[in-house]
């Protein structure tokens, strides 16, 4: 058994197997507390460093992001290389930035010897967010092949699997024997973690891929290329990467492998990544449903954040003056009857909130791939049904509320409970309706199917709200009084 929250670790007899709870404080965690619970003014650099050197990666990570990025970069100078190259590679992308720039402009070889200890995708990519000043110092400090190589993968779109993969995967020739291949897996960092491996021919194709446990059972003077499974499923590398989260989620892939137009093997794209990238997908498309910038972060510059927002919040100031507009055709019916005011952001907001509801799940149906060409009439038709069904029943108690006013304060009519029903029902109905279509026009049009949603749909279901609404109590004037 655990420990319980707050109680000291169980002891542990030399020679036992140690048992940890991955989410309790390890020691390394609480000794950093420690260290960090004192006057800022007077850490102890080296003994926090020390402290945060053995903390787990992601743990030490967390750790240098709670610091200001000078002292950051003091502790990382005092830990091992390979634990600071751990540590970066798992922090917020802006801060890790933010504290190599910092490290490069203290010591350029240093910062270079962490970028070496980096996996190639990780370095690549923290490589390519620096500005262009500090990748040049980097690279110049970087072994020559080292940077060759994060060179060739900086070449790839971000947003790509070739932007995703790895250099680091374990390969052999399909001419050597088991013994070889098993002895050059020996000797290959990499394989620690690998269940296969990736057979490639004189020219550097791929050409099958054989599993360790194949290599294993199998006689040493064996050739690859005669137990290889010939069959593989590989990537270009400019397929898009939600693509490739997509096929990783239907096949179940742990792996798979990114080959150019000849067949060479280029790199592998890991299912590690893969849920990293799930995850940002998943970030980005609630803030460009909002008109946020798509790669803005909570550390994201302020010159980032405003190249992202305003000029969706210029789009939005247009947009909802559709709904300004409106309102003004109205305004001799709006100042006889005041309570139209009262009732006009009522029905816009229910109407927005069912369009943001069929908005969401229209969007995550495109998402997992759901949405079948042939069967968008019957999606638009269900999510229109259910608009307006909610829409009845909602309008059925606007006007049961607007009824039980009027018998109390004597300041509105049984009328214009009828009118605001209707309208509730109208605006409900179409709110869902759009709500569904927008996503599925965004992505017919060919932009993603999340971009500014919320904006354009809140312009339609707000101008066709208070149209409705102020329509009807207009034609029903002479009714109403």
């Amino acid at each position: 058994m655990f420990p319980a929250a707050g109680e000291p670790p169980l002891e542990v007899a030399p020679g036992e197997s140690v048992i940890e709870d991955p989410t309790a404080d390890s020691p390394e965690d609480r000794r950093v507390a420690e260290l960090l619970a004192g006057d800022p003014e007077r850490i102890d650099l080296p003994e926090l460093a020390l402290a945060v050197d053995q903390q787990e990666p992601a743990d030490a990570a967390a750790t240098l992001e709670g610091l200001q990025e000078t002292e950051a970069s003091e502790v990382l100078e005092e830990m091992d290389i390979s634990s600071a190259a751990d540590a970066i590679a798992h922090m917020i992308r802006p801060l890790a930035v933010s504290v190599v720039e910092d490290l490069v402009d203290e010591d350029e070889s240093y910062a270079a010897q962490i970028v070496d200890r980096m996996a190639d995708d990780d370095a690549a990519d923290l490589v390519q967010a620096l500005p262009e000043e500090y990748q040049a110092k980097l690279l110049n400090r970087t072994q020559p092949a080292r940077a060759l190589k994060l060179r060739q993968l900086m070449k790839y779109d971000e947003e790509s699997a070739g932007g995703m993969m790895t250099t680091d995967f374990l390969s052999v020739p399909d001419a050597s024997t088991l013994h070889e291949a098993v002895e050059r897996i020996r000797s290959n960092e990499v394989a620690e973690n690998a269940t296969h491996v990736y057979v490639t021919d004189s020219a550097g194709r791929l050409a099958g891929i054989v599993s360790l446990r194949r290599l294993l059972v199998g006689k040493p003077t064996e050739r690859i290329g005669g137990i290889m499974e010939r069959e593989v499923d590989a990537i270009f590398p400019s397929l898009d990467r939600e693509e490739v989260a997509r096929e990783f989620e239907r096949y179940d892939y742990q792996t798979l492998p990114v080959i150019d137009p000849q067949r060479r093997l280029l790199g592998v794209v890991t299912v590690d990544d893969v849920l990293d990238i799930i995850r940002a997908e998943q970030t980005e498309d609630a803030q460009r449903m909002v008109g946020a910038g798509a790669e803005e972060g909570v550390y994201s510059s302020v010159g980032e954040k405003f190249r992202g927002r305003f000029p969706w919040l210029c789009v939005n100031l247009l947009t909802s003056s559709l709904g300004a507009l409106v309102v003004s055709r109205f305004g001799v019916i709006i100042s006889e009857l005041a309570v139209l005011a009262a009732l006009m952001p009522l029905i816009a907001n229910q109407a927005g909130n069912a369009g943001q509801q069929s908005l969401a799940v229209t969007l995550r149906g495109i998402v997992l791939d759901q949405v079948r060409a042939g069967r968008v009439r019957r999606l638009l038709l269900r999510e229109t049904l259910v608009g307006l069904i909610n829409g009845a029943l909602a309008g059925l108690i606007v006007g049961a509320f607007i009824a039980v006013l009027e018998l109390i304060t004597r300041q509105a009519s049984w009328r214009l409970g009828i009118v605001a029903a209707l309208a509730m029902s109208g605006a409900l109905t179409i709110g869902t309706f759009v709500g569904a279509l927008l996503p599925l026009l965004m992505r017919r049009m060919g932009f993603d199917p999340a971009t500014a949603s919320t904006i354009f749909l809140t312009m339609v279901t707000d101008t066709v709200s208070f149209l409705v609404f102020l329509g009807l109590a207009t034609l029903m004037w002479s009714w109403l009084l």
